[in-house]
């Protein structure tokens, strides 16, 4: 490259890594413990919750029925209305979410988790729920912003993945004269740690990619659902424009519902039911939402849609390939595909980005103060000259995630 190539790219590097670095250091940190968000919920909960093989087992022990866990969810939260049913896979639990009108916000939701082999509602805290990981979760996918936050944090990832491309242009004239892994421990403080920040940097540089563009994916979730009720749902239910909504009142039962669902998709295990009138249904329907039954299929969905008043099939059909990309990335973005050895090494490169963007950070203020102390007043805080590629750093911090859909809960 020219030297007004270099420039160019060097600029680009810059100044994107400084837009987003502080946020994107405040992901790494709250994403760590997240990373092993199924092992802290397991702290403290009832051991009656534990029983696994529940969907795929012939002798697995019979469970409460859907309608009377339903009634018994509204027969403690007097005067609201059912928004959505989750199930777990391996554990004889349930959540019931309500609210106090079907268009009731987030914010607004309330979600029981029941024991189906008992009938009794868990109390908080023993069914695998921990305040901490949940607030970690809500400040990282959108710092208590809501939408706003979701999508900010989306452009941060973006120009995040501008960094890192823009960083590894800059790595090849850096290392033009340097064996790759070089560290000038000799040298001066500020050039021990741009080799440090270089060499960590490029080792997880798939991996920053990786986890930074489906923390992207997750990060346009409202955005990709809305697509999804403005498309595939209004073809599914076209039949049904124009109708006024269902009131709950003439909600037909949940059971034959499901049972209709199952026999319109065999061989998946159900995932979450969206009662009528929420974001994932229409004014008519129980929308049951099936995941695959084996590793490689668990994070794709089938909906089957149900008249809620008289339990016929309407429609079924497999979500559209971008809901199928935002599904895939989720158990990705934390490392859930392999169990714990695949956490770990998620955990490790975790670090390893958050020692990238602190040295990154501190070679950006050491380059400034360097500047000023050789020619006081020529470089102001804003605009941090940078003279040559070598004071270039290969900046690769991870990206937002997110999700509003949970393994075994609906947020």
């Amino acid at each position: 490259m020219t030297p007004g190539t270099i420039k160019v790219w060097a600029q680009v590097h810059k100044w994107t890594s400084l837009v987003c670095t502080l946020f994107l250091l405040m992901l790494c940190i709250t994403g760590l413990p997240l990373i092993f968000h199924e092992e802290i919920d397991s702290i403290g909960a009832d051991p009656a919750s534990q029983v696994t093989g529940i969907a795929a087992s012939r002798d697995a022990p019979e469970l409460r029925s859907l309608d009377s866990m339903l009634k018994t969810a509204l027969a403690t939260r007097p005067g609201e209305v059912p928004l959505y049913m989750a199930f777990y896979d391996d554990r004889p639990l349930m959540t019931v979410t309500t609210g106090a009108r079907v268009d009731v916000p987030a914010s607004g939701m309330k979600t029981q988790t029941f024991n189906r082999l008992t009938g009794t509602l868990v109390p908080e805290g023993e069914g695998g729920g921990h305040a901490v990981t949940e607030f970690l979760l809500q400040l990282h996918i959108d710092m208590f912003l809501g939408l706003k936050g979701e999508l900010f944090l989306g452009v941060m990832g973006l120009i995040f993945f501008v960094a890192i491309v823009s960083g590894v242009v800059l790595y090849a004239p850096f290392m033009r004269k340097l064996d790759f892994g070089t560290l000038r421990t000799a040298r001066s403080r500020r050039v021990k740690w741009l080799d440090y920040h270089n060499l960590v940097g490029v080792v997880a540089l798939a991996w920053m990619t990786v986890v930074g563009l489906t923390g992207v994916i997750n990060a346009f979730v409202t955005p990709i659902t809305t697509v999804w009720q403005a498309n595939e749902l209004a073809d599914m239910t076209r039949g049904y424009a124009g109708r006024a909504a269902l009131p709950p009142s003439r909600y037909g039962s949940v059971d034959v519902a499901m049972a209709t669902a199952r026999r319109a998709i065999p061989g998946m295990n159900p995932q979450f039911i969206a009662f009528p009138g929420g974001s994932f249904s229409s004014g008519h329907h129980y929308a049951v939402f099936f995941q695959g039954a084996t590793p490689l299929t668990e994070n794709l969905l089938t909906t089957a849609l149900v008249d809620a008043a008289t339990g016929q099939l309407t429609d079924a059909r497999p979500m559209p390939w971008y809901f199928k990309a935002l599904s895939l990335s989720r158990p990705l973005h934390f490392g859930d595909y392999g169990g714990l050895p695949l956490k770990l090494l998620w955990a490790v490169l975790d670090v390893f980005t958050i020692v990238v963007l602190v040295s990154g950070l501190y070679l950006w203020i050491a380059r400034v103060r360097g500047l000023r102390d050789r020619n006081p007043g020529a470089v102001n805080a804003g605009s941090p000259g940078l003279a040559t590629p070598a004071v270039q750093r290969v900046a690769t911090p991870r990206a937002p995630t997110q999700t509003p859909l949970s393994k075994g809960n609906v947020r």
